[in-house]
């Protein structure tokens, strides 16, 4: 194995969706608000799914299952670091209330799909282009990744 393997981080987010408007969490990048979808990294000894329940719980506190697969993203970010994104959407019937368990996170926001596509202060160009797909119709079964411990 030579030293120069590519080993991207592998990431997991959810589009979560309810009565028209999508879930955002607000944290501080250098000393910034930051907007993203409720994310973060897959743990050692979990399934993508398991990733982003646990990522949707910690961020938000909101007990869901992704629904379906948007889209997968291979990202590499403005200071090399290498990403792969699974992106899921999932729709609730009605907006929950939300409370953040990840001290990261400094609030949960409910926005429109305009408000996310123009902020100013996303948290990479991943998150303007999760929302545009979610926008979009195709979505892929779960069935497609399949898990083997």
């Amino acid at each position: 194995m030579s030293d120069d393997q590519y080993k991207p981080h592998v990431t997991m987010a959810c589009v979560v969706q309810a009565e028209n408007r999508f879930l955002m969490v607000e944290e501080r990048i250098h000393g910034l608000p930051t907007l993203n979808q409720p994310a973060g990294h897959l743990e050692a000894n979990e399934t993508l799914f398991e990733g982003a329940q646990r990522e949707l719980w910690e961020e938000t506190g909101i007990h869901a299952s992704p629904q379906s697969l948007l889209q997968i993203y291979q990202w590499i970010a403005s200071d090399g670091t290498p990403f792969i994104r699974f992106t899921f959407a999932i729709d609730l019937p009605e907006i929950p209330e939300t409370m953040p368990h990840d001290s990261d996170i400094d609030r949960c926001l409910w926005l429109t799909a305009e408000e996310i596509i123009h902020a100013p202060n996303l948290r990479s160009p991943l998150v303007r282009e999760s929302m545009i797909r979610y926008l979009q119709p195709e979505r892929y079964p779960l069935s497609i990744l399949e898990n083997f411990k």
